[in-house]
């Protein structure tokens, strides 16, 4: 599992989300842990190492 922090797309707090890096393309929802609403999380690895993550508001 690979840890990354980033900044909610909806309240600007640093958060983090566990990714399982033995999946080399990703895309998921998860709710934020502070302001509960959906991010939509898109995550690529090459070789287990994160390569391009994103993080956006849900529909967006």
């Amino acid at each position: 599992m690979y840890e990354h922090f980033f900044q909610c797309p909806y309240c600007w707090e640093e958060i983090s989300f566990l990714l399982d890096s033995s999946v080399s393309n990703q895309t998921y929802v998860e709710d934020c842990e502070v302001c509960c609403n959906p991010i939509e999380i898109s995550a690529h690895f090459n070789d287990r190492e994160l390569t391009v993550f994103e993080a956006r508001e849900l529909g967006q």
